[in-house]
């Protein structure tokens, strides 16, 4: 075992972690936040980003002890005091999900993108959001809930 110290959601943790338990998998086993979800497990659809640093990262390929000192937020840790993240809302007011499985994924995707500030474009949003993916083809609807929260709605 190895001790690490997070941040989650602005609430620092001491954990005692198994070095080879993925950041998914302390979150979601560890810490109850099963916001954050488990799909393909290989880092290929983006159901499990989340923020490190307020950068996103795929969780599940992340050790743990590697974000040791790292601030992490997760979906559950996005709204403030009772109010929706603005892209929370976004994605209810575009009605930008249908099973919402990788909804958790696409918001905390979608909140690194904007403090990138690199798409302008919808066109931009839909390549630098390409990692996640949708199965059941809300992207239309997930770009326009990126733009309004961009102010571009």
């Amino acid at each position: 075992m190895v001790s690490v110290q997070l941040t989650v959601n602005g609430q620092v943790r001491q954990l005692e972690i198994d070095p080879r338990q993925s950041l998914l998998d302390l979150l979601r086993e560890s810490l109850d936040l099963t916001g954050t979800k488990k799909g393909c497990d290989q880092g290929q659809c983006g159901a499990c980003t989340v923020l490190v640093d307020g950068r996103r990262v795929v969780s599940c390929l992340t050790l743990a002890v590697m974000k040791d000192g790292a601030s992490i937020t997760t979906i559950e840790g996005l709204a403030k005091d009772g109010i929706l993240h603005p892209l929370q809302q976004a994605f209810i007011d575009h009605d930008a999900f249908q099973c919402g499985y990788c909804t958790p994924g696409q918001i905390c995707s979608a909140a690194g993108l904007i403090a990138e500030g690199k798409a302008k474009t919808a066109a931009e949003i839909r390549e630098l959001m390409s990692g996640n993916i949708c199965r059941c083809g809300a992207y239309s609807n997930i770009v326009a809930a990126i733009q309004q929260a961009m102010g571009q709605s």
